[in-house]
């Protein structure tokens, strides 16, 4: 086979849609084999054709085209025709070769290549939703921003902010321990070019990590978070923002539509006006909305399974208070019941996230004077139940946690015990607790993984967390 023609058919392999491939043909000993593959919601199943004669052949696959590192996964007659691949994970992309055995030696045909698509099963979001808690968040990981990216590198800056990178191992420890979902914030733009294409290896990185969590058997989330402001709710920066959201979301839900409904998106995190803390005008609430929208609009229109993919969607700047104010209706969106909203908690700042601060009991017994007590927590709780959850619409903490105090608090009790009453009364009001490890396991932080093995650090914590949700 000519070298030109070997090329225009591993295009057409690697260009075609996941459904079904084009034949990729290698010869050798007298004999010619062709290869396709095609990827359905339960294997991949491979076909060939044999002209000559070949005493056996050998089922080889990667994760990308080279032949180098593939691993073999059957041995079949020469007489075989065909093969299915089960143990392909869904969504996951692979290339296939058959090394066949003729009077003169091995060789190899073309490689082909599919994709395994994921089951949409026929839940609702409350269903789904009532599956996740707790969850657990990779914060300071893929949303680090840190160096200059150089475009087509593999140098990200996912250590940036000191955590390890992630690793399988890392998510197998988060299931072992207890967790049944993992939030998964990823910045975009500091790896995209001037027109916001995205860097093909970044996306390739953000996938092997969403992986992680498929192989672990935890739901797993993404999102598009901050790194760098763009996504400001004024009229003036709209038409700016909502061109690099949609062309952002069509990249990720696109690479992602084969991927089965234990992926979600999450549109945005913590929209609002840089250094504005106040209630939101009605110029941001209505940009903020549009932002919702957008976001749901442009995944749908990709396809796939992502016509049918559970999303996300968040409360102006992720308060609970203005979601139940700004974002009482929520997005129109083509199909029912596949949409949740998103908030965070952080209440009371001095005690959670205020390091300066002197603040570092609570709970009405140990600080009666003090605000965002238990009542207080589960009123704003309480709210979400009524505006969203009690009308079909699950509610994410998609973030909350309290520092460690250990100049006050050396044994962490106030900290267990916020972080246990914060995951017992919204996952008792209906919301799924989702817990931010910031990935250091310092004074003054959240983390409770050692993000290089994947070990658990503060197991009275976690356990405090996991035994809440139950």
């Amino acid at each position: 086979m000519s070298a030109l023609l070997s090329r225009t058919l591993m295009a057409l392999a690697v260009g075609a849609t996941p459904a079904a491939f084009a034949q990729s043909c290698g010869s050798g000993g007298g004999a010619t084999v062709c290869l396709s593959a095609s990827g359905s919601g339960s294997a991949v199943q491979l076909s060939w054709t044999t002209n000559g004669t070949v005493s056996a052949v050998q089922v080889y696959r990667d994760t990308d085209s080279d032949v180098a590192g593939r691993t073999r996964i059957a041995q079949l007659a020469g007489s075989a025709s065909g093969y299915t691949d089960s143990g392909a994970v869904p969504g996951r992309a692979y290339w296939y070769w058959i090394k066949f055995t003729t009077g003169g030696g091995s060789f190899n045909s073309g490689v082909a290549r599919a994709v395994r698509v994921g089951v949409m099963r026929n839940l609702a979001s409350p269903q789904l939703a009532a599956t996740m808690a707790p969850g657990w968040n990779l914060g300071n990981a893929l949303e680090a921003i840190g160096g200059t990216y150089v475009w087509g590198s593999t140098n990200f800056n996912e250590a940036a902010w000191g955590n390890a990178p992630a690793t399988q191992a890392l998510f197998n420890g988060i299931k072992a321990a207890g967790y049944k979902s993992v939030r998964i914030p990823v910045s975009w733009k500091q790896y995209a070019d001037a027109n916001d294409n995205i860097s093909p290896q970044w996306m390739t990185r953000v996938t092997e990590v969403v992986n992680y969590a498929h192989a672990a058997g935890l739901v797993a989330m993404i999102n598009v978070h901050w790194d760098g402001g763009w996504l400001q709710p004024t009229y003036a920066r709209q038409r700016e923002a909502n061109a690099r959201l949609a062309k952002f979301w069509t990249q990720i839900a696109n690479n992602f539509r084969n991927h089965d409904d234990t992926l979600l998106f999450a549109g945005t995190n913590e929209v609002m006006v840089d250094g504005d803390y106040n209630a939101p005008t009605v110029e941001y609430c209505d940009v903020q909305r549009g932002f919702n929208q957008l976001f749901v609009d442009t995944v749908r229109a990709s396809g796939g399974n992502n016509a049918r993919r559970h999303l996300v969607v968040q409360g102006f700047n992720t308060n609970i208070d203005y979601a139940n104010n700004c974002n009482a209706t929520p997005p129109t969106d083509p199909v029912a019941g596949r949409l949740m909203m998103e908030v965070h908690y952080y209440d009371p700042y001095d005690f959670t996230l205020d390091a300066n601060s002197g603040s570092w009991k609570w709970g009405q017994a140990a600080n009666p004077g003090g605000w965002a007590n238990e009542s207080y927590t589960d009123a704003q709780f309480q709210k979400m139940k009524q505006r969203f959850i009690d009308k079909g619409i699950p509610v994410l903490l998609g973030e909350y946690a309290a520092m460690l105090r250990t100049e006050y608090d050396a044994a962490g009790t106030y900290r267990k015990y916020w972080d246990q009453y914060i995951t017992r009364s919204a996952f008792t009001h209906g919301l799924v607790p989702m817990y931010w490890d910031n990935g250091s396991l310092e004074n003054h932080q959240s983390g409770l993984f050692n993000r290089a093995t994947g070990a658990l650090v503060y197991p009275d914590v976690s356990n405090a967390i996991v035994n809440a949700a139950k």
